[in-house]
């Protein structure tokens, strides 16, 4: 009798144990959609003439401001934590917005960037001061631009102009985090990493189910 208690112990644990992560799993992969739809690019301009849209593009989104050589050690952070890790995903992007008058700054920083990795990714589009508060605040997050309408914190953003974060429902104590702080790289590492795959991952397995269906056709 204790011999079959035992394999039953043995062999139902692995089982329990496979249910409970795959349970977490499943749960933490679903990054919540903090704001539904967030302002378009249509008022912005870029650096490039190259049209740019939150469109079927899941986005890190930041605001350097006028004054970006305050902001270049964000930037650096960013190419370095979240987006080398990433820009392989061909539906990834890098959107910076700065007011117009930026742009011979912009280029600079950008050309830094290039010296160390591909910035195809990357993209600097400038705008009116009303254009910048316009976007910023359709984020509908509890942060604020500075006088330079800047800010340190970078955003998530799906193929569907949602802003994804963490609503606090995934631990006890845990905040909302509507960004993630660009000047810390513990935030970026310990944090927006994690989050940036979950979002990939949603879509590359939405786009695995797409393929098998159509192969079911």
């Amino acid at each position: 009798m204790k011999k079959i208690l035992v394999l039953g112990i043995l062999f139902m644990l692995p089982l329990v144990a496979y249910l409970f992560f795959a349970s977490g799993v499943h749960n933490f992969a679903k990054l919540p959609i903090l704001t539904e739809s967030i302002g378009d690019l249509k008022n912005f301009e870029s650096l490039h003439a190259k049209e740019v849209s939150f469109d079927k593009k899941i986005t890190v989104l930041g605001f350097l401001g006028k004054d970006i050589y305050n902001k270049q050690g964000n930037a650096f952070n960013l190419n370095q934590k979240i987006y080398k890790k990433n820009h392989g995903f061909r539906d990834f992007q890098f959107v910076m917005v700065l007011p117009y008058g930026s742009e011979e700054e912009a280029k600079k920083l950008l050309d830094e960037l290039g010296n160390i990795a591909d910035v195809s990714g990357w993209n600097f589009l400038f705008g009116t001061p009303e254009s910048l508060k316009s976007l910023f605040k359709s984020l509908k997050t509890t942060h604020e631009l500075d006088a330079n309408l800047a800010t340190q914190y970078v955003y998530i953003i799906d193929k569907s102009k949602g802003l994804r974060g963490r609503d606090g429902a995934l631990k006890e104590g845990e905040k909302i985090v509507y960004g993630y702080d660009a000047s810390s790289v513990a935030d970026l590492s310990n944090v927006m990493v994690d989050d940036v795959k979950v979002v990939l991952a949603e879509y590359r397995l939405a786009l695995k189910k797409y393929k098998a269906n159509r192969k079911g056709e």
